[in-house]
């Protein structure tokens, strides 16, 4: 029995898309636009994300971008502004934009960890709570923050991300059940491991590497496109009754023992 092509089709959603320069926030926005969705990618610098939207244009996709850094509430409220007057509505939220900072805990920063926490957590809360006041006016939409597989576990040197990036989690439980009954669905992605340019010391650190595809029993990282599939499915028909619900991109590293 064939499934309708529609199950996965995102034809007329407009979704922003932050920290889409690069990564698996690019991946993600080339996916959706892939399944027609019309794509806002977020990123600090102008030419870089400039690039980025002409790549995807130059494929026949619908792309546009705001340029703006997300801890900066009053630009983030503005760019939705302009996404709205210029399209009616926004659809979807892929709220991806994050940093990290490896330092010991016994030497860790405060001012780094404050602004780890601001980045990954305080910022998604701002633009997922002024992107769903938009949404319930238009008839609802769906918001995906990017989480990650550390969390409900850890390792050493990233308390702030791990923090921030577990308290993710329980936001996006927190705003599911609260808008819920407005249209508005809440998820996230946990990815494991995934070769960015985030990563590339990490890949290139011997050491590390061959723990990380010891570790993962798929035996390898993840590519940033294989996140893709995870945003157009959180987005789309397909995922029209998932809310809460924190999907696992990590190969099966997070339940391995």
């Amino acid at each position: 029995m064939a499934i309708a092509t529609t199950l996965f089709d995102l034809t007329g959603r407009t979704i922003l898309i932050t920290g889409a320069s690069r990564g698996i926030g690019f991946a993600m926005a080339k996916a959706c636009a892939e399944h027609g969705a019309r794509v806002v990618l977020n990123g600090r610098n102008p030419d870089t994300l400039a690039a980025k939207v002409d790549e995807l244009a130059a494929a026949g996709h619908d792309a546009e971008g705001e340029a703006f850094d997300v801890t900066d509430e009053a630009a983030a409220t503005a760019a939705l502004d302009r996404v709205v007057a210029r399209h009616g509505a926004i659809w979807g939220l892929i709220a991806n934009a994050g940093v990290q900072h490896r330092v010991p805990v016994l030497e860790f920063p405060t001012e780094d960890f404050r602004r780890v926490v601001e980045t990954n957590l305080t910022a998604c809360f701002v633009l997922g709570r002024e992107a769903a006041k938009r949404m319930v006016q238009t008839g609802g939409g769906s918001i995906v923050n990017t989480v990650s597989m550390l969390g409900p576990i850890a390792r050493p040197t990233v308390p702030a991300y791990i923090a921030a990036k577990e308290g993710l989690r329980a936001l996006t439980r927190a705003m599911a059940v609260e808008l819920g009954g407005r249209g508005v669905r809440v998820n996230a992605v946990a990815p494991g491991y995934v070769a960015t340019e985030m990563n590339t010391a990490l890949i290139e650190n011997e050491q590390f590497n061959s723990w990380v595809v010891g570790r993962t029993p798929m035996g390898r990282w993840a590519q940033p496109e294989e996140l893709g599939g995870a945003a157009v499915y959180l987005m789309s028909p397909a995922g029209a009754f998932v809310s809460g619900h924190v999907l696992s991109v990590d190969g099966a590293m997070s339940v391995a023992v």
